[in-house]
């Protein structure tokens, strides 16, 4: 009997009238239908762009690090768990857990949170919102000629506080970096003639930034920004801007431009940044990243392979199964609002404090996780406790990011941006070039 044909995943070839995109996880092309005359699904879209290089921020994968099956967090041993809390507390240690509160607020938003038709979940997300804007603006990045690309961008609210906020600047250029589709998108509402919002649907992982026209050819100094960008996400977005950008910018450049203002007795190059708008808003030398500010969240949703601090973790001792439970215990931070919403379960059915109720994206790391929520353990700590061990791990985790900014070049801080009652997840992560400095505040 004749032996049957390949199929064509086993030729190498996608199937016909399926994505194209071939997934390293499944080993195997993705199934789902294409529309006539294309070749990747919508998840898969960005892979026709030039700016689709598949894993270019994944970072290195080291096989003998990737750890065996392991058991849930709630089948471990008494013994098992205590050593595990007593290397978490071992390594912060030196840590300082108490950040300084960089609560602050923006006039761009000053109606909206006084408007009354905008419900609790819509002023928490404002609120939030209004206090990224604020801190962008103190650190001098809310200023005219550079490119804002907001990672995780959802509908894309948080540029557009930007945009209102810039008002008639010149020459601004935002990039919406978002790997689903997404409904009632905002973007689509900008039609200025100083700036120009461009959407991007493609995971980070693949995202090569010097691929975009207007970075290759516009010479703009880039602004990472995000609210709650979740757990590897985050990771991702740093490697791909101070990583991957900025290496390719200096490979493209034999010189680059900040040499050349300091070379340049003419200055010509620093007056065609500074003639179009206030002075102390444009860097005082350009980088290829001009800041970095991010608002953190769902660490229990961070990956070894793609985490950034790794060269913290190992000089600690620690590894890839020691991450493997931080990152699933950092969960325990909120576990403490999960105890409030089942007591208030029969009262009221607004027992979650993320504001995700109005359709906006999540604030991401409220929702429970499958094997590292309070009420799944055995009961060998209290709730207080795996509170404060949560906190730790987030620490620990942010902590190797912080690292690893520093090694890049850049002057990191992690600070509280938002009450805890507006979001669980109120830390902030910015980020500025060693040779930039935030002005100094008056008390």
């Amino acid at each position: 009997m004749a032996a049957s044909a390949p199929t064509p995943h086993a030729t190498g070839f996608p199937t016909e009238g399926r994505c194209s995109y071939y997934v390293e996880k499944k080993k195997r092309f993705c199934r789902m239908v294409v529309a006539a005359g294309k070749r990747f699904c919508g998840e898969h879209a960005g892979a026709a762009e030039d700016f689709f290089i598949q894993d270019i921020n994944a970072g290195l994968e080291d096989e003998t690090e990737v750890p065996e099956q392991l058991v849930p967090i709630s089948s471990l041993s008494e013994e098992q768990l205590e050593n595990l809390t007593k290397k978490l507390r071992k390594a912060s240690a030196g840590l300082d857990s108490t950040l300084k509160d960089h609560t602050m607020s923006h006039p761009a938003l000053h109606d909206a949170l006084n408007d009354p038709k905008n419900g609790d979940p819509a002023i928490k997300h404002l609120k939030q919102q209004a206090s990224i804007l604020g801190n962008i603006e103190k650190l001098n990045l809310l200023g005219p000629r550079r490119c804002f690309v907001e990672f995780g961008a959802g509908k894309g609210k948080l540029s557009h506080w930007v945009d209102i906020a810039l008002k008639d600047a010149e020459k601004v250029h935002f990039i919406l970096v978002e790997k689903v589709t997404t409904r009632f998108k905002v973007d689509g509402k900008h039609r200025k003639k100083n700036s120009v919002f461009e959407r991007l649907q493609i995971d980070i992982q693949h995202l090569c930034l010097s691929k975009i026209p207007v970075l290759r050819e516009g010479n703009l100094p880039v602004v990472g920004i995000g609210k709650h960008l979740c757990g590897v996400a985050t990771d991702l977005a740093l490697r791909c801007l101070v990583e991957t950008y900025a290496a390719s910018y200096e490979e493209r450049n034999e010189e680059p431009l900040a040499k050349r203002i300091k070379n340049d007795k003419t200055g010509k190059e620093i007056n065609t940044l500074t003639k179009e708008g206030n002075e102390k808003n444009v860097p005082e030398k350009w980088t290829p990243v001009a800041g970095i500010v991010i608002a953190l969240c769902c660490h229990h949703r961070c990956d070894w392979r793609h985490y950034v601090g790794k060269e913290y973790f190992r000089a600690l001792g620690l590894g890839a199964v020691e991450f493997h439970y931080f990152q699933r215990m950092s969960s325990w931070a909120t576990c403490g609002m999960q105890k409030t919403s089942w007591e208030a379960a029969d009262a009221t059915a607004q027992g979650r404090d993320d504001g995700s109720s109005d359709g906006e994206e999540q604030d991401g790391g409220e929702h429970s996780v499958s094997d590292g929520g309070a009420h799944s353990l055995p009961e060998l700590l209290t709730v207080e406790e795996k509170k404060k061990i949560g906190h730790l791990c987030k620490l620990l985790i942010d902590q190797g990011r912080i690292q690893y900014l520093q090694q890049k070049g850049f002057s990191p801080a992690l600070q509280y941006y938002t009450d805890p009652s507006v979001s669980l997840e109120n830390v902030l992560l910015t980020a500025l070039p060693v040779h930039s400095s935030a002005p100094e505040t008056t008390a």
